[in-house]
């Protein structure tokens, strides 16, 4: 027999045999000396470590229980073991979608750069400032810039949401996706400093002054990046947004977090100078009552007012301007997804290169506007993966010409066929007998006339039959022809539900989405902050008399 020395909720000495006892057994006998009611409100510590019931075949040996060891039983509420483990249970979830948002982004990114055939009905493409279509470096490059704004977005949309933590933890994975693009591509867009401004910024909403020394030199980083790409005087972004300055907020909230910064790291006077100028911009950046009304009796909403007079230095004129602008630009971007949409559907009709690339829009209109026709063109283009002269070549080839007409033909045979095999399914499937339906369907009728037929013609007794005794559909097999090429989703696992999250944060973004900034928790931040160093200056003047 051996001994356990049990302090805590209970003290005691208790005799058992080490190679016959589990820690179940033993949580249950300290229960029982302790009058506690439930055993699993019992934690039993053992040389700084809780010990765990396991599967139960372990014995107190071999768990390392020696004799004479002493043991620390401590009692918990059951409320708060249940509390901690659906906590556990949340913080897991919550790696589980964080995980979701990466593998989401990272897939989105490949299909939307690498030229693949979206399998979506949109195309996610890289604008500049000015909403043009822009092609930064290599593919590579590409994909990165993208990966990192798509998370960046969606990170702004749990920052809305209040969602701190995980907030951060996207914005850090955006900040990785950017790291893989080359520096000097990167030298051209303010996003990465942007990014590292709403990481900071998280780091304050957090509370947590650990971040500190990190938090400095993201906000060096930061602001060279923004000098670099606005220019000193932001005389460049100005420029490119049409006289409107859309760059106050984020040089509002930058100086908010440089004076917290250096508050903390006990630099006053710094800290004094960069609060004094966020103060100072945050006041051209409270909208006037007066303004808000005039612009909303034109029939506009509070917030598309409020945030065309910040844009616009309160100024009502072009505030107005500019949303006449933008709901023009809103207009034209829902007739350019309109087209879009459009071309990637008829692209799908053209199959995908060898490689599994779409057939290029750009290539292919030259190619019509020379005068070859359209689905000859493309075809053209997809056997010799959007090689535009080798496909010139080949449609000036009488030889290669006729071959690619025969295999069009013989491809939208199989298509007809495979829309005939779909209805019989379709039909057999509602009871109709399937040599019936075949006959009838291959007659070529609009299946309003296929189904009345087929109606006049039922007969249930004969349909149940005919399906109780086995009837196999084989006759289906030798009218299906094997599938022409097209983007390949069989062997593809997606993430649906959050690819398309990632696609809508990134949809409802526009040239000024990182610059419209509801600045009350700014306000209200500076405030605090300076209210610190008038006490500082208070308690400095009181000692030195």
């Amino acid at each position: 027999m051996a001994k356990l020395r049990i302090a805590g909720t209970w003290v005691g000495v208790i005799d058992l045999e080490l190679e016959n006892w589990t820690v179940a057994m033993l949580r249950e006998e300290v229960a029982k000396r302790s009058n506690a009611q439930r055993p699993d409100s019992i934690n039993l510590i053992s040389a700084g470590k809780v010990l765990k019931d396991g599967d139960g075949s372990q014995n107190l040996t071999q768990l390392g229980i020696r004799n004479n060891a002493k043991i620390l039983a401590t009692r918990v509420s059951v409320d708060e073991g249940k509390s901690l483990e659906q906590e556990l249970m949340a913080e897991e979830e919550r790696s589980r979608r964080l995980a979701r948002v990466k593998a989401a982004a990272t897939a989105l990114s490949k299909r939307h750069v690498d030229g693949s055939l979206p399998i979506e009905d949109f195309n996610i493409e890289l604008e500049n400032q000015g909403g043009q279509k822009v092609q930064l470096g290599t593919e590579t490059d590409q994909r990165a810039v993208m990966m990192g704004l798509m998370l960046h977005e969606n990170a702004k949309n749990l920052l809305t949401r209040q969602l701190y933590k995980d907030a951060l933890e996207v914005l850090t994975m955006g900040e990785e996706a950017f790291s893989l693009c080359d520096p000097k591509v990167l030298e051209f867009i303010d996003n990465v400093p942007i990014l590292q401004i709403d990481m900071v910024w998280c780091y304050f909403l957090l509370r947590d002054i650990s971040w500190l020394s990190v938090a400095g030199i993201r906000l060096e980083k930061a602001r060279e990046g923004l000098e670099r790409c606005h220019g000193k005087d932001f005389s460049r972004v100005r420029l490119l947004q049409a006289g409107c300055q859309p760059e106050l907020a984020l040089h509002m909230r930058l100086e908010l977090l440089e004076g917290v910064v250096a508050y903390h790291n006990g630099q006053l006077d710094k800290s004094k100078k960069a609060l004094t100028s966020a103060q100072e911009k945050f006041s051209q950046l409270e909208v006037p009552d007066e303004a808000l009304s005039h612009v909303m009796s034109m029939g506009f909403k509070e917030r598309d007012a409020r945030r065309a007079l910040r844009l616009n230095n309160q100024d009502i004129r072009r505030a107005v301007d500019f949303l006449f602008e933008e709901k023009t630009k809103r207009k034209q971007k829902r007739e350019d997804d309109i087209r879009h949409r459009t071309e990637i559907t008829e692209l799908k009709q053209y199959g995908v290169t060898p490689l599994k690339k779409a057939v290029n829009v750009e290539k292919l209109k030259e190619l019509v506007t020379i005068g070859f026709e359209k689905k000859l063109a493309a075809e053209a283009l997809r056997r010799n993966e959007n090689d535009f002269q080798k496909a010139l070549d080949d449609l000036t080839n009488p030889e290669t010409n006729s071959a690619i007409q025969i295999d069009i033909e013989s491809r939208k045979r199989k298509r007809e066929q495979r829309a005939v095999n779909a209805r019989i399914e379709e039909l057999v499937s509602m009871g109709f007998d399937r040599s019936r339906v075949v006959v009838v369907v291959q007659a070529g009728e609009m299946m309003e006339q296929t189904m009345s037929r087929l109606l006049s013609e039922f007969d249930p007794l004969q349909a149940f039959d005919a399906n109780s005794s086995g009837n196999p559909a084989s006759e289906a097999s030798n009218l299906n022809p094997d599938s022409v090429e097209g983007p390949s989703t069989a062997d593809e696992e997606r993430d649906v539900e959050m690819e398309d999250e990632l696609a809508r944060d990134i949809g409802k973004a526009d040239a000024l989405s990182d610059y419209d900034i509801e600045v009350t928790k700014e306000g209200e931040a500076i405030q605090e902050y300076l209210a610190l160093l008038a006490s500082t200056d208070s308690k400095d003047a009181l000692s030195s008399c």
